[in-house]
């Protein structure tokens, strides 16, 4: 080939690549893609871990046999000499060694969410999309003993961790901005979700709507169901594209069964605020406090402990459980043994995750929500046959429904179950039952680190707001001097007195060494001030919130992101950092929230009269800029 030929095809392949690389659209299918390879082979070799772990240790070891959903029989193993006991004894091991691991490298995690898909949610929000590599290594491996050693916890969230994980890394490689890493956060999560459900387009969905309550991360989802396609396609690569679930293709043909979907969606709320209360009461209530005084690592030791014999008595709520889903889909699971696994799943599941075990709630609250449907089944199919003629389709309308419910995702879980269900038969009955438990699921949330839109979300408060606040810095407009401070003690009678008798809203906690360690504030304990039997009961260490704090330097946009982050309605302002100081910083006094609403309002004021005169230049990186392109003073 002559040289000028070999010339022009580099100089043409050059602008190409170049072309791509501004392409908004292509540059997002190619990053959805190569994300997506990643995680569909990470999900690859997850999945075959568990599987193969889970046949060993429980069906080989312990002789148990569970059943296996039709789309889920890997390895088939000889089943063993019966020996229940040694479930307990796997899962109080992986709850010790994997304590071990998460309280020396990513102590952090414990407090992190409800599970991966939680955590990923909040590194979304709060992390500017960057995870750390070892956070979904450790809680990866860690999650992959929790569920083959028998606890009761889901792939789903992990994987979505582990893929998040990648697309943060992947991006940090690619030196993307703080928003792109974002995308691409989503984009792995998508891919982990949609290939370990092999539900590629519910996978996708979901990962860019359960960030929000009532929101989706609309950027996101080109990249997302890309990588969720792709993930997919790598996935049944090695196993094929036979869905988890053996499900017939179910009908809705009559519309009078709608009354009967609108029972399932009451049932299926009741069984949220059942399912999502227990768990968060062995959480605090439970592990909580137990951690403060054992330590991480005994007490994921403990809680396996515990796991594990709810299902070495009871073996229906060890690990996923998509086995006797599916045997409720079709029928093969009468309804008191509904009733039995739908309690025992809730509790093993709340001691597990509760615990601060690795794993995922989807799962479970999947089957949970099948189980609950298929109670209601069973109920209408027994009273009005003629009506309800295939109980078993309430089953899949009540997983959809119930995680609908209480994970606030109305359309990825819909889109899943008509993925299992081999098409859109069910729609209907889908669309009517999610929609009321949503409505009636109001006051219940699975996970934390949701936020109601994007309004709410530090993630894109530079979107909403010019960045006129960092002219201003917290030193001149906090209120000095020293507010009331509670000791950890200090009585929750002693508290209502100072709220009624001072205009602080939020009032610091000092320890018994003399440290502040937390906040109280006035908006989340107003609901017990009112409640004298506690006055002498309750005292400021058991309700106070995480410290959050401020120094005069920091300029009031950090200060914004950080009330939106806290919640908190004042923050302490210290001499110093807190993390840079062996002794604590002195205490100067309190910013009001109110005070960084005021100076953004007149900072405004300020840009706009000065736009009216063509005398600024608005940029949302630097702030205002004067002609000459200083910045402008506000």
């Amino acid at each position: 080939m002559p040289v000028a030929a070999v010339k022009r095809l580099a100089k043409g392949l050059a602008g190409a690549v170049a072309a791509l690389r501004h392409a908004h659209s292509w540059r997002w299918l190619t990053y959805g893609i190569v994300v997506g390879l990643a995680a569909g082979l990470a999900a690859s070799a997850y999945y075959v871990s568990i599987e193969w772990l889970q046949s060993y240790l429980l069906r080989h070891l312990a002789g148990l046999s569970l059943p296996n959903p039709k789309g889920e029989h890997l390895f088939d193993m000889d089943i063993g000499a019966y020996r229940p006991w040694l479930v307990p004894v796997f899962t109080s091991l992986v709850g010790i060694i994997t304590g071990f691991f998460i309280q020396r490298y990513v102590p952090e995690t414990v407090l992190s969410g409800t599970d991966g898909t939680d955590a990923t949610t909040r590194v979304f929000h709060r992390a500017a999309g960057k995870m750390a590599p070892r956070v979904p290594f450790i809680r990866g491996l860690a999650s992959i003993l929790t569920i083959a050693s028998g606890c009761s916890a889901g792939r789903e969230g992990p994987i979505a961790q582990i893929g998040g994980g990648i697309g943060s890394w992947m991006a940090d490689k690619l030196r993307l901005s703080a928003r792109e890493r974002r995308l691409l956060l989503l984009a792995g999560a998508a891919g982990g979700l949609g290939a370990i459900f092999r539900a590629p387009l519910g996978g996708a969905l979901t990962a860019v709507e359960v960030i929000y309550r009532e929101d989706f991360e609309a950027e996101a989802i080109l990249p997302a169901v890309m990588g969720s396609a792709t993930a997919y396609s790598v996935f049944s690569f090695f196993f094929g594209t036979e869905h988890i679930l053996s499900a017939p293709a179910f009908q809705f043909t009559d519309p009078r069964e709608l009354a009967f979907y609108a029972v399932l969606a009451v049932v299926c709320s009741a069984a949220g605020y059942f399912f999502v209360g227990t768990f968060r009461a062995c959480k605090t209530r439970v592990f909580a406090p137990l951690r403060e005084r054992l330590g991480i690592m005994w007490t994921l030791g403990l809680g396996g402990l515990l796991a594990g014999s709810i299902g070495a008595v009871f073996p229906q709520a060890l690990s996923g459980g998509y086995g006797w889903l599916e045997m409720a889909i079709l029928g093969q699971v009468p309804a008191l043994m509904l009733i039995a696994i739908l309690l025992g799943k809730t509790l093993a599941t709340s001691v597990t995750i509760g615990s601060g075990m690795s794993g995922g709630m989807f799962a479970p609250a999947l089957m949970v929500g099948g189980l609950s449907g298929g109670l209601v089944g069973e109920a209408a199919h027994a009273l009005w046959p003629n009506i309800a003629t295939q109980p078993g389709s309430y089953v899949l309308v009540g997983m959809a429904a119930f995680f609908s419910g209480i994970a606030k995702a109305p359309i990825g879980p819909l889109i899943m179950v008509c993925e299992l269900s081999r098409g859109y038969g069910l729609l209907a009955p889908l669309m009517l039952s999610s929609a009321l438990c949503i409505a009636l699921c109001r006051k219940v949330s699975l996970y934390d680190n949701q936020v109601e839109s994007k309004f709410d979300s530090p993630a894109h408060a530079a979107d909403a707001t010019l960045n006129v606040l960092e002219s201003h810095t917290v030193g001149h407009h906090y209120t000095p001097g020293l507010p009331p401070v509670l000791e950890s003690y200090s009585t929750l009678g002693v508290i209502a007195d100072l709220m009624r008798n001072s205009q602080v809203r939020t009032f610091p906690v000092r320890n018994a060494c003399g440290r502040i360690t937390g906040l109280v504030d006035i908006h989340r304990v107003r609901g017990l001030v009112f409640e004298e039997p506690l006055f002498d009961l309750v005292v400021a260490g058991e309700i106070m919130g995480p410290l959050a704090s401020l120094t005069p330097g920091e300029d009031l946009y950090h200060a914004l992101l950080t009330f939106v982050e806290s919640g908190y309605a004042q923050l302490p302002v210290f001499a110093g950092p807190l993390e840079e100081a062996a002794a604590q910083p002195e205490l100067l006094g309190m910013l009001d929230r109110r005070a960084v609403f005021e100076a953004y309002a007149d900072g405004m004021r300020r840009v706009r009269s000065l736009q009216e005169h063509g005398e600024v230049i608005v940029s949302k990186s630097a702030g205002p800029l004067a002609p000459d392109g200083s910045v402008c003073t506000l």
